[in-house]
């Protein structure tokens, strides 16, 4: 089996939630593990292999350790073929690659900053800005999209509202994102891997939050 290293409530919330969306918990062995979180709480697991402690960590059954959420994304999206991700030489191929780099290259480190109050030039000459994220996210929900790749819920959509479904007073304040993350909030799974976390967090010993 494949085996996830997943903190409740953590980025790896997402990878639960997209094994859920494709059917495919039954072929994941889930390993609870703690981490250090930002309010101080938490502390690196030493079972949790991931060189830096952190989380989402899945290992194939050969040992192979693959990192960051969209890389794990694209791998089980491949592994488990469903509606949610395009094929190898499908259509919206290359667009749902795009986004799903697009979020780890540009969006996260321009919301990080913006969250931290950082500012300085050579930042948003590499990374972008807010602004730039979201006039990119804006125009991608364009022509009366649902979702980024059309009418469906994929799993770029929930890589990608992830931060803002953590922090929702953090979307921003643009009716057509807010409509957006509202129907990815939506989903059905996105409430079955609340109901999952909250149990994991009591069977670790701690009470939800």
């Amino acid at each position: 089996m494949l085996t996830l290293y997943h903190a409740p409530k953590s980025r790896s919330s997402r990878i639960v939630t997209l094994l859920m969306a494709l059917d495919a918990m039954s072929e994941v062995d889930i390993r609870l593990t703690d981490i250090p979180r930002q309010d101080g709480s938490g502390a690196r697991d030493p079972n949790n292999p991931h060189p830096e402690g952190k989380v989402p960590l899945l290992v194939t059954e050969d040992g192979e350790m693959i990192r960051e959420s969209n890389a794990i994304m694209l791998y089980l999206t491949d592994r488990f073929p469903s509606d949610l991700a395009p094929a190898v030489g499908a259509p919206g191929r290359g667009a749902y690659l795009s986004w799903l780099f697009w979020y780890g290259n540009v969006l996260e480190p321009a919301y990080v900053h913006q969250i931290a109050g950082l500012s300085h030039p050579a930042l948003t000459a590499t990374f972008r800005g807010m602004p730039e994220a979201v006039a990119y996210l804006v125009a991608g929900l364009g022509e009366g999209r649902e979702f980024l790749m059309g009418d469906h819920f994929s799993a770029a959509d929930l890589l990608i509202a992830s931060p803002f479904l953590w922090f929702p007073e953090a979307t921003p304040d643009v009716p057509v994102i807010r409509d957006w993350v509202a129907r990815c909030g939506a989903e059905p799974v996105m409430k079955e891997t609340a109901i999952f976390d909250a149990k994991a967090l009591q069977d670790m010993g701690r009470v939800p939050v």
